[in-house]
């Protein structure tokens, strides 16, 4: 019996339906005849024929075999620590910018106005010599290297008692600086370089200049914690007005102790008052603040800030002074950790005040030898109530005079009003705002200014009423928290007029080194 056979029908182009259009063909297509050669594709047409010489490739699978990588240099500890160093001093001065843009501005522009003061040593480079004789181990002065008998402080002992040294000096008496002596010891290292001949004009000028920036920074925190609502350039500009505007200018580039001590002063006082502010580095408070009572004795009231930002900073200070019984120990903590920063110092100033003087308080002025102001110490003693009135009319009353054919203005050696010297104090009185500083600011200014009105010396010689540099640094903040423009036209004014008047304070004052070398 025959097999019957099927025709097998031809695929249809159309897909049956119901199928689905990924599934697989049901046969693969027929193998070419073997006369026919295969088709090569284009990318195989274009490479080039393999010889029989030609390697056959590997027929292994896997990544191709790499390359062996040149070696890298080791980077050295040196370059490394470099490149920290330059990353650390790039941020730096991208945080600091401005600080540092002003302390050069104020640096030429102060050693310029110095002229030939500031290559040369000041006539009166008392803090150089006290420092050159603490390098040498003692505590007094050689009398034989000293360069002049003006405000120095002689003792005599007689009887057991210390008393100032009257009439010819003897063998046995013992010579000091008759100030503070804290400037002596940031003076030490480059005194160690320099000995005798270290240049305290110079030195002024930087010290000045770093006073400036070191404004700014307070500035700007105050910005910062809300304390004002000024930015960067108004804060620039306060800062420019102190180095340009006030008396601050001429006794920058001078050298000499009396105007070393008040510029040296003002630059603690920044530092003091930027941890002072709502009491939040006691320690560091209590330490630049010591730094700045043993440069100027005036600057032992400021400590009253650091006391109300602890106590009552405010706002509601009534609320908080009758709370003070359930938090006296944050209080008693910050005041603690306060004069912890501050004792070191002060304790080692009024041990060697005793030992000079005999006293933990005496700084030297009492043993003044062969000067002027004796007679009225020894009458009337340091301070006296018979002084207020002088020492009123050389703040606040005296005026510049004509004289000279063809007229022009002088000015007198025992002060010159501050109305005039600085201008902006009018702005304090009648402020716009009066934000949480206010009170405490005022109250710092009154309680240092004041004690120098009964002060025996007006501070002659002198351009200006120079002691009110001590508070310099508080006048300007009042203003800054006082709300004035410096936009305003009467702003600009006395902005302007202060550069004036102490332009020709820098350009025209004559103290003791021009006086000795006849300048």
């Amino acid at each position: 019996m025959s097999r019957s056979k099927s025709k097998r029908s031809k695929p249809s182009a159309t897909p049956p339906k119901g199928s689905s259009r990924g599934a697989a063909p049901s046969a693969p297509p027929p193998p070419a005849p073997a006369s026919e050669p295969p088709a090569r594709s284009a990318a195989a047409s274009d490479a080039p024929a393999r010889t029989p010489s030609s390697p056959e490739p590997s027929l292994r699978s896997g990544p191709p075999p790499e390359r062996p990588s040149r070696p890298v240099a080791p980077v050295s500890a040196g370059d490394q620590g470099s490149g920290v160093v330059g990353a650390a001093v790039r941020t730096w001065f991208a945080a600091y910018r401005v600080e540092v843009v002003l302390f050069l501005v104020s640096f030429v522009v102060l050693a310029s106005f110095s002229s030939q003061r500031f290559l040369r040593q000041s006539e009166a480079p008392h803090f150089v010599y006290q420092a050159k004789a603490w390098l040498e181990g003692r505590l007094d002065l050689d009398p034989e290297v000293l360069p002049n008998l003006e405000d120095w402080a002689c003792v005599r002992e007689v009887a057991g008692a210390k008393v100032r040294c009257e009439g010819p000096p003897r063998p046995g008496d013992r010579w000091y600086v008759s100030f503070p002596s804290f400037p002596a010891v940031v003076m030490l290292p480059f005194v160690a370089i320099n000995g005798y001949q270290f240049n305290d004009t110079s030195f002024g000028v930087f010290t000045g200049a770093l006073a400036v920036a070191l404004f700014y920074a307070l500035l700007r925190f105050l910005s910062k914690e809300g304390e004002t609502p000024r930015t960067w350039a108004p804060n620039a500009v306060l800062a420019l007005t102190l180095a340009f505007g006030t008396l601050f200018f001429y006794a920058s580039i001078r050298g000499e102790v009396w105007f070393s001590a008040e510029v040296m002063g003002v630059a603690f006082t920044c530092l003091y008052a930027r941890n002072a502010v709502r009491a939040h580095r006691p320690v560091l408070a209590g330490l630049f603040f010591s730094m700045a009572t043993l440069t100027r004795t005036p600057l032992l009231f400021t400590g009253l800030f650091f006391v109300l930002e602890a106590v009552c900073p405010g706002p509601d200070r009534l609320s908080q002074l009758k709370e003070l019984g359930t938090r006296w120990k944050v209080v008693a903590d910050k005041l603690g950790h306060f004069a912890l920063g501050a004792a070191p110092l002060a304790l080692l100033a009024a041990a060697y005040n005793v030992y000079r003087f005999g006293s933990p308080a005496e700084f030297g002025h009492r043993f003044l030898y062969n000067n002027r102001v004796n007679v009225d110490i020894d009458r009337l003693g340091l301070f006296n109530v018979a002084y207020l009135s002088r020492n009123l009319e050389a703040a606040f009353l005296k005026l510049p005079g004509l004289s000279g054919s063809p007229p022009r203005l002088t000015y007198d050696p025992h002060g010159l009003t501050l109305l005039l010297t600085l201008p902006l104090l009018v702005f304090l009185l009648i402020p716009k705002r009066k934000p949480r500083l206010h009170w405490p600011v005022w109250l710092t200014v009154a309680v240092t200014a004041l004690p120098g009105l009964f002060y025996q010396n007006t501070g002659y010689m002198q351009f200006g009423f120079r002691f009110s540099i001590d508070y310099t640094p508080y006048l300007l903040l009042l203003f800054a928290l006082g709300g004035w423009s410096l936009r305003h036209r009467a702003v600009v004014a006395a902005l302007v007029l202060g550069g004036l008047v102490n332009f020709w304070g820098a350009v025209a004052f004559r103290g003791y080194t021009e006086l000795v070398r006849n300048w």
